[in-house]
């Protein structure tokens, strides 16, 4: 009988328990990664939910004890938190440890949560792109990070076998891995992700104050591009908070080349420009088809989600 290979850290702590810190453990459990799952939770409520749906094999409501002896600390809270959390749990930190995250932010996290690092434990900031508009330990799932991009962000003097074992981590839970300086990837992001999501926060607002319109038929009326956009628009608010406070400068920039774009689209319509419409619907539907031929999303129906998984 062949023994029982060593697990890739004996411990893991969980700072933060929603849909991705339950996500990770229900994934480190299916690759069997982790020798022992820490997770902490800043509420009552929340730890008791997420002990009643038993991913990790420890709660704690104490972070210092939840960081106690980790190999690998995930900050899997808010990015507004991670000062915060960076300074309560320094004088804890494990010699040698790994410190990451999973915000959709990077520079900030070496910002926040640099300063208050121990010499000889290695921040590594990391951005699994994956989700659902689903929050609270009840909606993990240990399929969200397949065939997802995790994104690495290490300092410049960041130990290349702690990057390396982080990476082959990512890759165990499922994710393609690569990495790149932190602020190249909060500028990726802000078009990728926040940009998009705020315009669909804003939409459906607009939907919302429609004086015209009441709100019982934009719901009964509602067609698939505004079901789409109420979709993005349920995800964490708290989240997307931190997300824009702390990438506002390539939020800014974005949404200064979307407005010019905007006002450009306003004018064909104006003017019955269709040649200028038909040439941007067809460049556009490209670049869907090139997403889904890259695999990261589907052309069937609910972006390819199994109806009986938690989303």
């Amino acid at each position: 009988m062949s023994a029982k290979r060593e697990p890739l850290f004996n411990k893991v702590a969980l700072i933060g328990v929603g849909l991705i810190g339950s996500s990770m453990a229900h994934a480190m459990r299916r690759a069997d990664v982790a020798g022992h799952i820490a997770g902490y939770a800043h509420t009552p409520e929340i730890l008791e939910r997420a002990k009643a749906v038993g991913f990790a094999d420890s709660f704690y409501s104490d972070l210092g004890a939840c960081v106690r002896d980790a190999d690998l600390v995930v900050l899997a809270a808010p990015v507004g938190a991670f000062a915060e959390i960076g300074k309560a749990i320094a004088g804890d930190l494990k010699p040698g440890a790994i410190v990451s995250d999973t915000g959709s932010v990077k520079a900030a996290v070496a910002r926040d949560v640099g300063p208050h690092m121990p010499q000889g434990v290695h921040l590594i900031p990391a951005h699994p792109i994956a989700g659902t508009e689903q929050s609270g330990p009840e909606a993990g799932f240990a399929e969200l990070f397949d065939g997802r991009w995790c994104i690495l962000t290490p300092p410049v003097d960041a130990d290349a076998a702690a990057v390396e074992k982080l990476k082959t981590f990512w890759e165990s839970l499922g994710s393609k891995v690569e990495t790149m300086d932190a602020q190249h990837h909060d500028l990726v992001l802000a078009i990728t992700s926040h940009v998009p999501h705020l315009i669909a926060y804003n939409i459906v607002g607009t939907a919302d104050d429609l004086e015209t319109v009441t709100q019982n038929e934009v719901i009964k009326f509602s067609a698939g591009g505004f079901r789409d956009f109420t979709r993005i628009a349920a995800s964490d608010p708290t989240m997307w908070r931190d997300v824009f406070l702390n990438n506002r400068e390539a939020v800014l920039e974005m949404l200064g080349r979307f407005n010019e774009d905007l006002a450009a689209l306003q004018r064909a319509i104006r003017w019955g420009d269709g040649d200028a419409l038909f040439n941007l619907f067809t460049r556009t539907r490209a670049i869907r088809r090139s997403i889904i031929d890259a695999g990261q999303d589907s052309a069937a129906p609910n972006f390819g989600r199994n109806s009986d998984k938690p989303q």
